[in-house]
Formats: structure tokens, sequence, C-alpha cells
């Protein structure tokens, strides 16, 4: 019986919505296999956890310590107990980790997937390769495999709220060689460009960090689902910061909508964005390479069109 174990992200002590949709993706491969899962998570989500998953097994590093990527890996190495398959967000932290881990385990490790397969009681993963110009299915060698997941390739479903008790508490004083310091979003802030269902994303074609209101009124007019993005040569130049650079080289995102506005489209930028589900470019320049894989574009000044679709 395969046996699969979900590591868990956590902000602010509830679950991140990357991480439900992989306990989604565990639940059906479980399900398609006949097999069974559980979460490993940090005691501080572990309420929310057992509302999701079947069986929680959850740790305490005490005090404040925040769960990086090498004291996850490092704890989620002494958890491991015949599981066939572990499975986390491909996001920063998660593909981090999961890297750690595989060296850990000397296992095969697949990142940035966007699905999964079962052929023949074999399980293929399928993820983008060469910019996304190319799908692959890969089959992992060995056990455990370990698999991370784009954010949003995955539905999240609604939980039946079974709340269940821990299998094992596990106290670890590892202490982490790198602190990491979290800083969790409050409420009235705008999602994590990973997670939001609308994306509207700037280029150089703004001309500098002031000009940036025009998206952010845009993004005000679009409601609370909507995330601020930028392309590399904005973060390059500090106008604004990484964490919202999206790209082959930033963050992966697959959002309802993708607004690209005043952004060239130059491969890097396309790979990271080839998820999305509808694709809008405003550019001045209509050779833009952008608008080869847009579904709608708007040739014209953004200075003009973006205040007019605010409007």
């Amino acid at each position: 019986m395969t046996k699969i174990l979900v590591i868990a992200e956590t902000n602010g002590g509830h679950l991140t919505v990357p991480t439900q949709e992989v306990c989604q993706a565990a639940s059906e491969l479980a399900t398609l296999l006949k097999g069974s899962w559980r979460m490993l998570v940090d005691h501080r989500a572990m309420d929310v956890a057992g509302g999701i998953a079947p069986e929680v097994v959850s740790y305490s590093l005490g005090g404040d310590i925040f769960p990086g990527p090498e004291v996850q890996a490092t704890v989620a190495a002494k958890i491991i107990d015949s599981e066939d398959v572990i499975m986390t967000p491909a996001t920063s932290l998660g593909k981090d980790m999961m890297g750690r881990l595989a060296q850990l385990l000397a296992a095969p490790l697949a990142q940035d997937c966007i699905d999964f397969k079962v052929d023949s009681d074999k399980v293929l993963f399928r993820r983008p390769m060469y910019g996304g110009k190319l799908i692959a299915d890969v089959e992992l060698s060995g056990s455990p495999v370990l698999v991370s997941f784009r954010p949003r390739s995955f539905t999240v479903a609604s939980q039946s709220g079974n709340l269940v008790e821990p299998s094992m508490h596990i106290e670890e004083s590892i202490l982490p060689k790198v602190t990491v310091k979290p800083q969790f979003r409050t409420g009235s802030e705008r999602p994590d460009v990973t997670e939001a269902s609308v994306v509207v994303s700037g280029g150089r074609g703004l001309q500098g960090p002031e000009n940036w209101h025009v998206l952010e009124d845009l993004l005000d007019a679009l409601g609370p689902n909507a995330a601020l993005a930028c392309s590399r040569p904005v973060s390059d130049e500090n106008w604004r910061p990484h964490s919202e650079h999206v790209g082959q080289t930033g963050r992966a995102i697959a959002p309802d909508l993708y607004i690209a506005v005043g952004i060239s489209g130059a491969t890097q930028h396309v790979a990271g964005i080839a998820g999305s589900k509808c694709i809008l470019a405003i550019n001045k320049d209509s050779e833009a390479p952008i608008f080869k894989v847009a579904d709608y574009g708007i040739v014209g000044d953004l200075f003009e069109v973006v205040p007019a679709l605010t409007a």
C-alpha cells in the first residue's frame, strides 16, 4: 500500500494555500493507489492541519524558531517511516528544503511539477521543461521519491474538518545554521503572487518606481484577490522587491488572469507565467514577444490604457 507524506508550510499558524493544494494532490493520489497519506507540520498549525489530513505528525522546535529549509529537511528525514512519496509546495522554501532532503535520503527528486498520472501502478509526475516548451512525464525510481508541486496546480476541495490527534509529537532541539526571520502578512495586504487569482505585472515600460501607482490603482479596481508582480529588470533595478519578480529566475505563477504591462516578454519571463489561464498584454510595441503568448493584446501607451481599464 502506497504511503504519502505531505510536508506542510505555514504562515502565522495557518497552512498556506499551496500546502492545501498539495494535500488535495496527496488525497487524489492515495485514492488512485489505494494508499494513505499524512502530514508533517509545525506544531503551531497542528489544529488546522488536523481538519485536513487524516493523520498529523507535529514537531516543536521550542520558542519562536521558524522551521526554515535546513531544519525542516532534518526533521522530515527523522520522521519518514516507510513512506513511498514525499510532497511539498514548489515555493522558494519548499524547493530549497526538498533539495536538502533529497541529499539526506539519497532519494530522487522532481521539482516544480504541475500534475501526475497513474499508469499501470506507476506514478508519472508532469513537469515543464526548457522554459515551458515541453511537458515531461517523469518516472522516479526508488523509495521514497520526492516531488514538489507548483502553486495553483490543484484546486482545494472542501474539507470534512474532522480533527484527529497527532500520531507523534516530536521535540527537536535542532538549531538552524541560518536564522530565518519570518515576516507574516496582515489581513489587509494583498495575496502572494503564487496564490492570487489575478496578477498585474509591470516591466521597464513603467519607466520608474514613481509610476507604480498606475498599477496599484488597477489592482484596487480588480479587488482583493489581485496581486502585484514585476519582471526581472524591475527587481534588478530595485524598483520593486524580488518577492514580486515572476519568471524563470523568479517565481512561477498560474493565475486565472495575468496582465502584463510594459513587459517585452523575454523567454525567461514567459516560462514563469506559462501556467496562466488567460494572459492580457499591454505594450506600445506591436512587435513585442509578449503578444505571441498573450490571449488578448492591447497596443498602446500604458499610461493611457491602464487608467482607462481602471475606470
